[in-house]
């Protein structure tokens, strides 16, 4: 997000099941921030968004202002960090683009060779999942989305695509289940009556 010359990027890295009551829910985010795998996921991906904003941003401004709080949502909960910075006078909208996308939180790092795999291995294009939708205004500012957990309707078939984050520490099976959980909210819509 560019507001003024504020900049704004919240990684969102780490993923649990939400809990079937309080208590659970409570456990299962505390397990979440306490996992070394998905901290060290997070902490990767923010070190990344650093450097993305620092690309763009007065020397110094670049700051993380919240930083492991864990999100929750109607099906998932996850880690979010907040990275905050001052663009640099010359600078538009434009260039935080070209320095920020494709998102961290979808490449991993190093951004430049994880595409390259990413392009050798995955069978078909992405189309719009994992892009970006949002806006820039005629006064400049700009906010943008990674676009995930969206139905994708083309030729009369609708396409639901997921994924989760692959590091050294990942289980295989845990992060299958992963992309289950964040597919859940919208196989449910789909299902329901009306």
């Amino acid at each position: 997000r560019l507001q003024g010359r504020r900049v704004d990027t919240r990684p969102i890295a780490g993923t649990r099941p939400r809990g079937r009551s309080a208590s659970e829910d409570r456990q299962l985010a505390e397990e979440l921030l306490t996992n070394p795998k998905e901290r060290a996921e997070h902490l990767m991906l923010v070190d990344l968004e650093r450097n993305d904003l620092g690309r763009v941003c007065r020397f110094g401004t670049v700051r993380v202002d919240e930083f492991m709080v864990v999100e929750r949502y109607s099906h998932v909960s996850h880690i979010v960090s907040n990275i905050t910075g001052a663009m640099r006078d010359e600078l538009d909208g434009f260039d935080l683009i070209r320095a920020v996308f494709p998102g961290g939180t979808i490449t991993g790092v190093p951004k430049i060779r994880c595409m390259e795999v990413i392009e050798s291995l995955e069978p078909v294009r992405r189309g719009p999942y994992t892009g970006s939708l949002g806006y820039l205004s005629w006064s400049g500012d700009l906010d943008l989305n990674i676009v995930i957990r969206t139905l994708v309707l083309t030729d009369g078939r609708g396409y639901l695509q997921v994924g989760a984050g692959i590091v050294a520490d990942s289980d295989p099976s845990r992060e299958y289940e992963e992309t289950l959980f964040k597919a859940e909210a919208l196989v449910q819509a789909l299902k329901a009556d009306g």
